[in-house]
């Protein structure tokens, strides 16, 4: 199965770094969704892009086309909690930063068009605003490579070994384990557990 870097922090494209870059080491929590996976973790902004564990888990589903979908406020009615400020003079990114890093809260707004006060926005344009903090679409340009990945996504088919054995059913002696097989977990020790499982059970055979 074709290989690719995976758990790997992804790059920016040249006008969001233009616009965020200077965010390396903020990070919040968001909730990322992309290619049939969906997270709740920590994102960390980088001099190249984003990581943390949002970014490194989403990374293993990114197919390089599709724009990952960042809830900026994740378990919070964004929608209604806009309106409840809608009449207020205060400024839209002063009052995301209650809930968001604040230079991110600035930038993010200046990005939007919508560093403004509450009240000057108004409800329709803070529905659109709730919207977009709801689904931040952010389409990367690349990953950092195998250099910065944890594991390799792809690899030897399972469909061509034996799951008892990892011998291939059509070449006898020829065993496969571990980072080479097309097996890749989560974060959380999951692909430490499938090489020593996957050699364990070799060995056991050989």
């Amino acid at each position: 199965m074709p290989t690719r870097p995976a758990l790997v922090p992804l790059a920016f494209a040249p006008d969001a770094l233009a616009r965020y870059g200077d965010l390396s080491g903020i990070s919040t929590d968001v909730e990322i969704a992309c290619g049939g996976g969906r997270f709740r973790e920590n994102l960390l902004f980088t001099h190249r892009g984003l990581s943390g564990p949002a970014i490194l888990q989403i990374s293993s589903y990114w197919d390089g086309r599709e724009p990952l979908a960042i809830d900026l406020l994740p378990g919070i009615d964004a929608e209604g909690w806009l309106a409840d400020h809608a009449r207020r003079d205060l400024r839209l990114d002063t009052l995301l930063a209650e809930k968001l890093p604040k230079r991110f809260a600035q930038q993010w707004c200046a990005a939007h068009g919508v560093a403004r006060s509450m009240k000057e926005l108004g409800e329709a344009r803070l529905r659109g605003v709730a919207a977009d903090l709801a689904c931040w679409r952010v389409l990367p340009s690349g990953t950092l490579g195998y250099a910065k990945a944890e594991v390799t996504l792809g690899g030897v088919d399972t469909r061509a070994l034996s799951s008892k054995t990892m011998a291939a059913r059509d070449v006898p002696g020829l065993s496969f384990i571990g980072e080479v097989v097309d097996v890749t977990g989560w974060l959380g020790g999951y692909n430490f557990q499938w090489a020593w499982s996957s050699g364990h059970a070799a060995g056991e055979a050989a």
